[in-house]
């Protein structure tokens, strides 16, 4: 087949195999452009650990002077392209109001990403300084733009927000929904094989490991059989809860209780009571309380978890 053969072939296709194209439409945010951004965002966030050349603090005003103008334009660039595609009513004019408002976000998120930064140093024995936690830990690049997505997303702006996240995503192998509400010092161990869905919530001081899901049971569907959008499908992780590597959690009724510790390999599709232990006894699902290891429960199914009297 000759290369003008194939350009044919690949024409009929663009006419006929709808839905994967995208022609005489708005033009799209494209990859390069939200990778630079992301990249800046870092910059921005960490100013002096990404510079090639030492960053003295007489130099900072100015460049984050700089800093923030080429954000800004970037930033209202490609949210206008999103909100066109959105068909929004006037997209330069909120595109404008957008970005910077996102960026008056920018030291409300320092001071949490620094909680992410001083939770992963306190929580890994191996860390020798938060220097090394910045510049070599994937969780903090994936916590980080996880938030500024999270603020977009709370703007409103489409596509743009799971971009950003798909940086990350690409980046460390953890995704994280940019609808994910997440509380202070958030610290991810080993940060890979992670999934945390658009309607999970999780509070402060949460710990997981490698290879956590906080999921989906399944999707409600309308009479079209299409997803419903917008339906609470993911669990909530209360305070102090620690989850280790490979633990499936699924459920928008599903409930972490606070200072619960969460056992590798489980899966977990009901309600936990605040200051359990869940784990595997050989084939049996086993919470109990981390008070009273005397009354350990083999958990066979949701009447048997619901009779427990939880109260410590």
């Amino acid at each position: 087949m000759t290369l003008d053969e194939i350009k044919s072939a690949l024409l009929a296709s663009y006419e006929t195999e709808g839905g994967i194209n995208h022609f005489d439409g708005s033009n799209l945010p494209s990859e390069e452009s939200v990778n630079r951004l992301a990249s800046d965002f870092m910059h921005l966030l960490f100013p002096g650990f990404f510079e090639q050349s030492i960053l003295t603090k007489k130099e900072v005003p100015e460049l984050t002077r700089r800093r923030l103008e080429a954000i800004n334009l970037r930033l209202a660039s490609d949210i206008e392209k999103a909100l066109r595609f959105a068909k929004n009513p006037d997209p330069s004019t909120n595109a404008a109001r957008m970005a910077m408002e996102m960026l008056a976000f920018m030291p409300q998120v320092r001071r949490i990403v620094q909680t992410d930064v001083q939770a992963a140093y306190s929580g890994d024995p191996a860390a020798r300084s938060t220097e090394e936690i910045i510049l070599a830990y994937p969780c903090v690049l994936v916590i980080s733009l996880q938030r500024i997505a999270h603020v977009l997303y709370k703007l409103g702006v489409p596509i743009l927000p799971r971009m950003i996240t798909e940086y990350a995503h690409e980046r460390t192998g953890t995704d994280i929904h940019p609808g994910a509400q997440i509380g202070t010092h958030f610290f991810i161990d080993h940060c890979t094989g992670v999934v945390i869905g658009e309607t999970a919530r999780i509070g402060n001081h949460v710990k997981i490991y490698q290879g956590v899901t906080l999921g989906a049971k399944s999707f409600e569907v309308d009479n079209d059989g299409n997803p419903i959008k917008g339906v609470k499908r993911h669990p909530d992780i209360d305070d102090h809860v620690t989850i280790y590597a490979h633990a499936t959690i699924l459920g928008g009724d599903t409930k972490i209780g606070a200072h619960s510790i969460i056992g590798a390999n489980v899966w977990i599709l009901e309600p936990v009571p605040s200051g359990s232990i869940a784990y595997y006894k050989n084939e049996n699902l086993v919470i109990r309380s981390r008070r009273k290891k005397e009354q350990a429960v083999e958990c066979r199914d949701k009447a048997e978890l619901q009779a427990w009297d939880w109260s410590i």
